[in-house]
């Protein structure tokens, strides 16, 4: 049946006892309403123009979420971020690059808190985009109905712990080892974005690290096996910097002490994490 609003309304249904057990049935996943969001820099035009056309031979909806460029975020614009955390936690100083991207991911989370979408799947402008990618998003949330965020895309994936498995065959779990790099598309619901704004609102890791700390976000975090989305073949070109770049801002020998340390502790926390 079909509201004042337009929206969809499901017809009121009694819980069932059955064997002295009571089931309350719940929203069906198959009525929800997933967005898909891509960030974007205003200054890459020949890559969006690139990204609409395909969307729109894939009946894709996207919406642009306007990325901040880190090189154009002005010293005296920077309270979102703890530099001394950085450092120790990350054994290095922060790459401007880190920072507009952050901040560009913070941003998609709020236009997705704002919209009507009741799920979202957040992404770069380097993925290379699929026609069934909403469906399996759809799958992945039937077959881990509790789950907040799932990563869609990883550089690695070692020590995974399957949980389950969706219609169409994907696996879903959790990695042991990380991390495991990259946050080019995720699905995130709506209590699992509210606490990732929560609890990110400073920036102490880059982004693809602090998305994927669930034991610390306190958001109920998985991962795919295996990737439901790709990098296209010129995502080199939108890199945050080289691993030359990297090296640079690596501090040597005992000033890495503390990082060391906080990232075993760190591990320990994963490993339970992954294993609950």
């Amino acid at each position: 049946m079909v509201g004042n609003t337009g929206v969809w309304l499901l017809p009121a249904v009694r819980p069932r006892l059955v064997k002295d057990r009571i089931f309350v049935p719940c929203k069906s996943f198959a009525f929800m309403k997933i967005g898909a969001y891509v960030i974007n820099l205003n200054r890459s035009i020949t890559r969006w123009e690139g990204l609409s056309k395909k969307a729109d031979s894939l009946a894709l909806n996207i919406v642009r979420i306007s990325g901040v460029d880190g090189l154009q975020i002005q010293p005296h614009d920077k309270a979102d971020i703890n530099k001394r955390q950085f450092l120790l936690r990350n054994g290095r100083y922060y790459l401007p690059g880190e920072h507009g991207c952050y901040r560009s991911h913070v941003k998609a989370l709020t236009a997705f808190l704002d919209s009507h979408h009741d799920a979202a799947i957040i992404m770069e402008d380097d993925v290379e985009l699929r026609a069934d990618l909403i469906d399996r998003a759809e799958a992945v949330l039937t077959a881990v109905p509790k789950a907040e965020l799932v990563k869609l895309l990883n550089h690695r994936c070692k020590g995974f712990m399957q949980k389950a498995t969706t219609k169409f065959g994907d696996a879903v779990g959790r990695c042991i080892h990380g991390p495991q790099g990259s946050a080019a598309c995720y699905l995130v619901t709506r209590s699992g974005a509210r606490k990732l704004l929560r609890s990110m609102t400073i920036m102490v890791y880059p982004f693809d690290v602090a998305l994927e700390r669930g034991w610390s976000t306190e958001v109920n975090t998985f991962t795919v096996k295996n990737n439901l989305i790709e990098l296209g073949p010129n995502s080199h070109e939108t890199a945050i910097a080289t691993k030359v770049d990297y090296r640079r801002q690596k501090l040597k020998g005992i000033r890495r002490s503390v990082t060391h340390l906080l990232r075993a502790a760190d591990y320990a926390r994963r490993i339970r994490y992954s294993l609950w």
